[in-house]
């Protein structure tokens, strides 16, 4: 862990949040809430990121889940309210004022609107108060989703720049294949996904998702751990006393913020298929890519979308088109000096700035 902790992301998981007949703790979310302002006593700011109002939505109106998209998302319209107040009432006896954010895929993959969030996000904190987030299922299709709330979390921690994401669920962390917890993780292989099991009862991504938002958040420079929620004083013991407890997920080296949004949160539009030549150019000597390097083009995309660029079939690098996909497929293969005569107009010399341009971790 770093010396010093300054912002904490926890993601609390609905198999977390649920007690006894599968209803949200209400006990349980006051003791989140009295862990949380032990850190905010500490120093520590913490940006909370939830499930648990589709659940909630379901126990108040007495129903089961299997429904269609349009009915989930209004039962997690009726169980957010809800959700919310619960924790209201846990934070105001701490005196903490919380306050509520919901988002999309959509909104962090436009870079205006992903500065907007980390903006709000920032200005929230600088309040005293705690950021709850959870995605927006009211408006969320299979298209803009998350698909999870870890991923999520995942996301805001790199947005904002966080020493640590605790991902709290309810087992105590990544297991091998005879059941005993994996302290640390230093890469993400093939073999470690192979042990993530299924979503449980009411989790979407199950362990894959944590392995995933981990890869996402270590990336950005942010330490992950993954464990129990419901092992007592869980946050205390891992932000304040530093104990080894769950999976742990050292930070690599932290990205430029463009470049970890390019990596991790945008949407790519449109792929960009690259040479050798190009792809060497860009991954060992720093280069932009230029029209000459491109043999091909796929999906529709405008200025300033972000592309996956491809070379023999791996995606290695996203980064900002300077062209539409229609004018990539005139200019492809030319030199930069011929741009003006195939488009009529002079455009940029390069397809993709290495201003604009994210290597991809391996």
């Amino acid at each position: 862990m770093r010396d010093k902790t300054k912002l904490v992301v926890i993601k609390v998981g609905t198999s977390a949040l649920l007690g006894e007949g599968d209803i949200i703790d209400e006990n349980y979310v006051s003791a989140l809430a009295e862990d949380i302002a032990e850190l905010k006593g500490n120093g520590i700011d913490v940006i909370l990121v939830t499930s648990g109002a589709i659940r909630a939505g379901l126990a108040h109106l007495s129903l089961s889940d299997n429904f269609s998209l349009p009915f989930i998302q209004a039962i997690a319209a009726i169980g957010q309210g809800i959700l919310m107040r619960i924790y209201e009432s846990a934070f105001s006896r701490h005196n903490i004022t919380i306050g509520q954010v919901l988002l999309t895929h959509e909104d962090l993959a436009s870079r205006d609107r992903f500065l907007n969030a980390r903006h709000t996000l920032l200005a929230l904190l600088q309040l005293k108060t705690v950021p709850v987030i959870n995605e927006n299922d009211t408006v969320a299709t299979e298209e803009i989703r998350f698909g999870d709330n870890d991923i999520l979390a995942g996301m805001v921690s790199a947005t904002v720049s966080a020493d640590i994401l605790l991902l709290l669920s309810d087992v105590e962390g990544l297991l091998d294949r005879e059941g005993r917890l994996i302290a640390r993780v230093d890469s993400f292989t093939s073999e470690l996904l192979s042990l993530a099991g299924p979503a449980g009862k009411w989790g979407r991504g199950g362990m894959k998702s944590k392995i995933e938002a981990a890869r996402i958040a270590t990336s950005a420079g942010v330490n992950v751990v993954i464990a129990n929620g419901r092992e007592e004083d869980i946050i205390q013991r891992i932000v304040l006393r530093n104990e080894p407890l769950g999976t742990f997920f050292p930070a690599s080296k932290r990205m430029r913020a463009r470049k970890q949004w390019l990596t991790f949160i945008s949407r790519p539009r449109g792929r960009v298929i690259v040479n050798e030549g190009a792809m060497r150019a860009i991954v060992e000597e720093g280069k932009s890519l230029l029209p000459v390097g491109v043999i091909g083009v796929e999906g529709t995309f405008k200025r300033g979308d972000v592309v996956r660029v491809i070379c023999n079939g791996r995606e290695f690098a996203r980064g900002l088109s300077n062209y539409t996909s229609d004018e990539l497929k005139l200019i492809k293969g030319h030199h930069s000096s011929e741009i003006e005569k195939l488009l009529g107009y002079k455009g940029y010399e390069e397809v993709v700035h290495r201003d604009n341009l994210a290597i991809l971790p391996t």
